[in-house]
C-alpha cells in the first residue's frame, strides 16, 4: 500500500514538473541562454529548430518510403504507409521538444501511463476508426479507384486514411465515412472481378407461346454478341423463373466485362423491347378481373330493395 502510494506521489511530482516548465517557456521565464552541443542558442528557437528538422524528415522519409510501394507494389497500402510515418515522426518531434525543455521520456511515459484510461474514454470513438483502418488494409477489402457498396452507399473509393475513407458518389458528391461504420457493416466490391453476370428479369403474357419466346430473348442476347461474353463456362441464358400475378416471369442472364456493364445492359434492354415486338409477344402489365356473384349482381340490376333519388321539377316546387 505504501508502495503504491509512493509511485503516485512520484507521478504527481513529476506532472507538476512538467507543467512548471512548459509555463515558464509560455511566460519567457528560462534562462536566456542554454549550451547545447558547442552553440548557445535560446531553448525556443532550439524547440523550433527539432520541429523543423522532424517535419523535413517526416516528410521526406515518408514520401521516400512509400513512393516505391505506391507505383510497385499498391497505391492504397503506399498512401497509408505515408501518413502512418509522416505522423508518427511529427509525434516524436514533440516528444523531442519536450525532452529538450527538461522533461525526461521516463516521467512523459509515466505521465500517460497515468493518464492512459482517461485518453481511452475519450477517444474512443477515435481509436476504433484507427483500429477499422489498420484491419481495412491488412485484410485488403477493396483498394483506390474500386466501386464498392457499404452501409447502403454506392461510390468509387479515392483515398483509405487511418480514421476515415473518403469516397466519390456516382452523381459526384464527396463523402468521409469514418472507418468503423465501414468495417461494421457488409462491403459489397462490385469491381473486384474483371467479369459479371447481367441480369435482366422480363414479364410475358400468359397468352404467349413459351418456346417461341424463349427463342425471341435467345435472339436478343445474339444481337448483342459484339458486346457479351461467350463460352463455354459463361453461356447465355434464357430461364423461366415462376408464375407471377399478371405474367409468366423471364430472366436473361449474359456474362459482360465489369467495365461496360451499364453500357451492356442498356443494349440488352433494347434488343430485347426490339425482338419481343418483332415476334409480337406481349410484355405483361398488371391487371386486375372482378367477377361479381350472379345473385348479387341481379340484387344490383333490378331485385331487392333500393332508394333512388327523386327529381323534383321546378314546377312541383313551385305549387
Amino acid at each position: 500500500m505504501e508502495e503504491q502510494t509512493g509511485q503516485s506521489t512520484e507521478v504527481a511530482g513529476e506532472f507538476s514538473v512538467w507543467i512548471e516548465q512548459i509555463q515558464k517557456v509560455l511566460i519567457g521565464d528560462f534562462t536566456p541562454l542554454e549550451q547545447f552541443g558547442n552553440f548557445a542558442i535560446i531553448p525556443a528557437i532550439k524547440a523550433l529548430a527539432i520541429l523543423a528538422a522532424f517535419y523535413f524528415l517526416a516528410t521526406y522519409a515518408s514520401r521516400l518510403m512509400s513512393g516505391p510501394i505506391q507505383s510497385r507494389v499498391d497505391k492504397t497500402l503506399g498512401r497509408f504507409l505515408e501518413k502512418l510515418i509522416y505522423r508518427g515522426l511529427i509525434g516524436c518531434g514533440f516528444v523531442f521538444v519536450l525532452h529538450s525543455f527538461g522533461v525526461r521520456s521516463t516521467s512523459f511515459a509515466a505521465i500517460i501511463a497515468a493518464m492512459g484510461f482517461a485518453i481511452g474514454l475519450a477517444f474512443q470513438g477515435t481509436l476504433s476508426n484507427f483500429a477499422s483502418g489498420v484491419l481495412l488494409m491488412v485484410f485488403r477489402p477493396f483498394k483506390v479507384g474500386d466501386l464498392v457498396v457499404t452501409d447502403g452507399v454506392t461510390a468509387i473509393v479515392r483515398e483509405i486514411d487511418l480514421f476515415c475513407t473518403m469516397v466519390d458518389t456516382p452523381d459526384n458528391r464527396r463523402l468521409i465515412i469514418p472507418n468503423s461504420a465501414i468495417a461494421g457493416h457488409t462491403i459489397e466490391n462490385i469491381t473486384h472481378h474483371p467479369v459479371r453476370r447481367l441480369e435482366i428479369p422480363v414479364g410475358i403474357a400468359y397468352s404467349a407461346d413459351l418456346n417461341q419466346t424463349r427463342e425471341a430473348l435467345m435472339a436478343a442476347t445474339a444481337g448483342c454478341a459484339d458486346s457479351i461474353i461467350q463460352n463455354e463456362e459463361r453461356k447465355s441464358q434464357a430461364l423461366l423463373m415462376g408464375f407471377g400475378a399478371s405474367a409468366i416471369d423471364w430472366q436473361v442472364r449474359v456474362w459482360v466485362a465489369t467495365a461496360d456493364f451499364n453500357r451492356v445492359r442498356d443494349l440488352m434492354i433494347a434488343s430485347i423491347k426490339h425482338q419481343l415486338d418483332l415476334a409480337e409477344i406481349p410484355i405483361a402489365f398488371p391487371q386486375l378481373d372482378v367477377h361479381l356473384d350472379p345473385a348479387a349482381r341481379a340484387a344490383m340490376l333490378g331485385g331487392g330493395h333500393r332508394t333512388l333519388p327523386r327529381r323534383i321539377s321546378p314546377t312541383s316546387d313551385a305549387a
